[in-house]
């Protein structure tokens, strides 16, 4: 799943093989033989033989206290029964009945083993109606002339989501039996399970059935054993209406029409799925169309398809996706040795998802603006979505499909590595965008923000902390995929990428889940790769501890160290670590000879004599910023990177230009550096024209406009910021002729928009009037909008923001008659900036009416409102004042709610605020937060390091600013 939110001698290939797997068989526990968890352990102690709701007494104590005696109430199935296979038939009803409900009916059968003994069948059921068959909520048969005992009991369990079945006597091991379950459920639009999307298309509301099982949603659709380690193979029919087309996981057969309750309905049935997990299962019923590549055409892996609404097709929104899939798909091959694993490849854009997309085996799921792509209104940005996007749920075809986790601690590396490869494979595909470095943008820098909190976790949890359905959606974070990604890439780089894929594309090891633990025997029989310590022992220390090291160098002893690096370093780690916050780090360093070299830190403290330096020279290290670590150095070496910034910046590599601005303003946070020394770093920008530096510098500045932007800093802070952005913005006029064509790079396309952005927020001569004027000639002829397709967020920014109701009710108006998915989201954006209260807060109304705002989109909206210093309280109260409504008609188990807290609380920076937090926390604690739980501790301590640096640093930035800002211009 792609979760919302956006460089390398080569060794002996069977050393690498052996390297490679010992982090995937071993430190990623992908192999079989890691012990269960004996929280699922089975019991086969049923509980009294009585009708209706099963009594809890009178069962012996078996586990230790914290785990329930009674198997129903553990969150985790026991190992006591295995799926073969399921026979599905869905009928989704795409009006609503009488009483207004959108339902589907259903029945399922489902083929298990029992491998031990026992007299409970507990399979999971969530927010389904099951028929009763002679009082009791499921049928039972043997295969194979195996004996079948008859029910006791049934019932559903509903804080752990079970449908429990009590026989009279036990199932026998080795023998296989079905279970047969009718049901109905209501199609809603809460966008998990089957649910139900809808839009309009010629002025007509059209239904869309869809589906989103990741993580633990697949058990709304129909009963199954909903744990990813049980695998089974699917047997598919759609019950649809005449005139729409079904699709699934599998080929279809050919469509019939037949006649069930008087009506005359399409049939379509499936061929059987290949083996797999439930959270992968896909099945839509929709009046889309498609399209493919031609016939004739070279079609080098397998002809995909691309559905979407039919204007948006007939738009040819769908071109790109398809023209980007067959190269990635092929590099993917390529990459992995191994072919493409499926018969079909469709994807889908979905109206109402989520999330960015889905990996759903042979059917991927998409938000329109991550699949779509219209070359006159979608942006650059856009355009790079969709193919990174694509990139990520290919990579999971085959690992993450064909090879899956055993449970959900483990999400990290089929995320992680996604993630990671959606740049390669998106590169293979764009290669003139250079797009491998923005993964330093994009992934690492931002994560690091999070965990540098001493509430992060560590990639890779124990199973037994991961149990509920909440906890498991708190597992979607940037923790996941970003550092999964960016430990991953460190990895490559130290053993080099060549060596990276030929380890997971060794001839004799297939991509299957029962496959990996035989990495780990070849590796026992290779020579060393000359690492300081096995991949393993590296690898375990980045991916069983959280955090990450700020890396000390001393250029004039030698001397280097490793501390566990913390934002605010007064906090208290509480979470253990199996290696006392240590880690093994690779060092890539270099002087001003350019000459790259590596050094291995193992140890707290270390001497490196070939890391001083003399007189007028200087010291690099983390070379492109490949290593997950943060960099800090004598103060005489900074001064000596700051005078080559000031002189001379293009010899510094770009992206360490930008990690120069990134490590100083963290580290002077954690108090490690001055806060002055983080801000001259800035000085030398007024020269730079690079995307990277420029982008990073925006950010690290944004939180100084979030602490300072209520105070008296703010004024000379933005007169600073315009004397730095000014001559980027004429270089810009410049280069794109007076703002009529569109620069040549990539990046530099990017830049464009922060020059534009910051020249106009910070109120550069003629910004302003640009903005406004491309926005009212927008507005005196709605049917012809001249402005680039770049330049549009922030353009309708600047200019809703300059303006008032009427330039927000235009926008407003433009937005609900979006036929564009992409072109919507700049408006939704832009429509938080207005500085007019009373709008801002009719537009977080709005939230609360899926009418006006999709429930994918509320989150988002609301965080944009909270980005505005006027919006801020007024999201803020509303918060608190709706959080019952949000959390139970949004869902707790959202992936969205961890972002909303965030977002709502990131410009919190007094005692009162803390206050206001806290009480917020207690007013909910019986209810909970789900899976915002982890993002309300990390915002408690954000809070907390946000009220001390604002009192350490007010007065000196002050001062700072206003001494900068009175300089000559450069």
């Amino acid at each position: 799943m792609f979760y919302i939110s956006k460089a390398v001698a080569v060794i002996a290939v069977v050393a690498a093989v052996g390297a490679v797997a010992t982090i995937i068989a071993l430190s990623v526990v992908y192999a079989q033989e890691k012990a269960k968890n004996e929280v699922t352990a089975p019991s086969t102690t049923g509980p009294p033989a009585t009708t209706g709701s099963p009594a809890t007494t009178g069962l012996p104590a078996t586990t230790t206290p914290s785990i329930p005696k009674e198997p129903w109430k553990r969150y985790r199935l026991p190992d006591s029964l295995a799926p073969i296979s399921y026979n599905v038939t869905l009928w989704p009803r795409l009006e609503p009945n009488k009483g207004g409900l959108y339902i589907f009916t259903g029945h399922s059968v489902v083929v298990f083993t029992c491998v031990k003994e026992t007299d409970l069948i507990i399979i999971h059921s969530n927010k389904l109606n099951l028929t009763r068959f002679q009082d009791h909520l499921a049928k039972l048969s043997g295969l194979d002339g195996a004996t079948v005992p008859s029910v006791s009991n049934s019932w559903l369990e509903e804080p752990t989501q079970y449908l429990v079945v009590q026989l009279s006597s036990k199932l026998q091991a080795g023998k296989s039996y079905e279970l047969y379950t009718e049901f109905v459920g209501e199609l809603a639009d809460d966008l998990g399970g089957f649910y139900r999307s809808e839009y309009m298309e010629d002025r007509v509301k059209k239904v869309v059935a869809t589906t989103q099982m990741q993580p633990t949603d697949a058990r709304k659709a129909f009963p199954c054993f909903d744990e990813p380690a049980m695998k089974a193979i699917f047997h598919m029919t759609l019950i649809h209406p005449v005139g729409t087309v079904a699709l699934a996981n599998a080929m279809n057969y050919e469509p019939t029409n037949v006649t069930i309750e008087g009506q005359t309905v399409t049939r379509t049935s499936f061929e059987p799925t290949k083996i797999m997990s439930t959270y992968l299962l896909a099945f839509v019923v929709c009046e889309f169309t498609f399209i493919r590549t031609p016939p004739g055409a070279d079609v080098l892996v397998i002809n995909p398809l691309i559905w979407a609404r039919r204007k948006a097709i007939e738009e040819g929104q769908g071109d790109y996706a398809l023209n980007k899939t067959g190269p990635i798909l092929t590099f993917f091959e390529k990459y992995y040795n191994s072919p493409y694993p499926l018969e079909k490849s469709d994807q889908i854009a979905l109206p109402d998802f989520s999330a960015g997309a889905m990996e759903n085996w042979g059917l991927i799921t998409y938000r329109e603006t991550a699949l779509l792509y219209n070359p006159d209104m979608s942006s650059n940005g856009d355009k790079e979505w969709v193919a990174t996007v694509i990139s990520h749920e290919l990579a999971h075809m085959w690992f993450g499909n064909l090879v899956t986790m055993k449970w959900w601690n483990d999400l990290w590396l089929n995320e992680g590595f996604a993630t990671y490869v959606s740049y390669l494979g998106a590169n293979s595909a764009e290669p003139d965008w250079n797009i491998k470095d923005l993964i330093v943008l994009n992934e690492v820098h931002g994560v690091m923000a999070v965990d540098a909190l001493a509430s992060s976790h560590p990639l890779s949890s124990k199973e037994e902390d991961i149990q509920k359905p909440e906890q498991i959606s708190e597992l979607f974070d940037s923790i996941t995929y970003s550092k999964g990604a960016a430990v991953l890439r460190m990895l490559s780089e130290f053993i080099t990428e060549a060596v990276f894929s030929r380890g997971l594309s060794y001839p004799s090891i297939t991509l299957s889940l029962f496959k990996w633990s035989s990495f780990q025997a070849v590796n026992a029989t290779t020579p060393s790769l000359g690492l300081p310590e096995s991949v393993e022992d590296i690898m375990n220390r980045w991916i069983l501890q959280m955090g990450f090291p700020v890396v000390t160098i001393d250029t004039k002893t030698g001397r280097v160290s490793q501390k566990h690096f913390l934002l605010d370093p007064d906090s208290v780690v509480e979470r253990p670590s199996p290696y006392s916050y240590e880690w093994f780090v690779p060092i890539t360093w270099a002087k001003a000879d350019g000459v790259e070299q590596q050094y291995w830190l193992l140890k707290k403290e270390d001497t490196n004599t070939k890391m001083t330096i003399g007189t007028g020279e200087w010291l690099l290290a983390n070379i492109n910023m490949t290593g997950f670590y943060r960099v800090n150095y004598d103060s005489e070496n900074w001064e000596r990177l700051l005078t080559k910034l000031s002189s001379q910046h293009q010899d510094i590599p770009v992206i360490n230009r930008a990690q120069i601005i990134d490590d100083a303003f963290n580290l002077a946070r954690a108090k490690a550096v001055s806060t002055i020394l983080a801000l001259k770093t800035t000085k030398y920008l007024f020269r730079e024209v690079e995307y990277m530096p420029w982008q990073t510098a925006s950010r690290n500045l944004d939180y100084f406009f979030l602490m300072f932007d209520r105070s008296e800093v703010y004024g000379p802070m933005q007169a600073y910021i315009k004397k730095q952005i000014t001559p980027l913005f004429n270089y810009f006029k410049e280069l794109t002729l007076n703002w009529t064509k569109i620069p040549d790079g990539h990046t530099d396309q990017y830049n464009q928009v922060n020059a534009i952005s910051m020249a106009c927020s910070t109120g550069v001569e003629g910004c302003e009037e640009l903005t406004t004027g491309w926005f009212r000639a927008w507005m005196k002829d709605p049917t012809n909008n001249l402005i680039n397709a770049n330049l549009r967020s922030t353009v309708y920014c600047s200019a809703i923001a300059a303006g008032g109701v009427d330039e927000w009710d235009f926008a407003w108006s433009m937005y609900k008659n979006a036929t564009i998915a992409s072109e919507a989201d700049k408006l939704m954006y832009a429509l938080s900036c207005t500085k007019q209260p009373w709008l801002l807060n009719r537009y977080l109304e709005y939230c609360l009416d899926p009418e006006m705002i999709r429930k994918q989109d509320a989150t988002s909206t609301i965080v944009y409102i909270a980005s505005n210093a006027i919006g801020q309280p007024l999201a803020w109260d509303f918060i608190r004042a709706n959080w019952n409504h949000l959390f139970n008609d949004y869902g707790g188990g959202s992936f969205s709610f961890g972002r909303l807290i965030n977002g709502v609380t990131k410009r919190f920076s007094t005692e009162f605020e803390y206050k206001q937090l806290q009480q917020f926390k207690e007013d909910h604690v019986e209810g909970g937060f789900g899976s915002a739980t982890m993002a309300l501790e990390q915002a408690l301590e954000r809070t907390k390091a946000n009220i001390n640096w604002v009192s350490l640093n007010k007065e000196q930035v002050l001062a700072w600013f206003t001494n900068e800002t009175a300089s000559p211009v450069y």
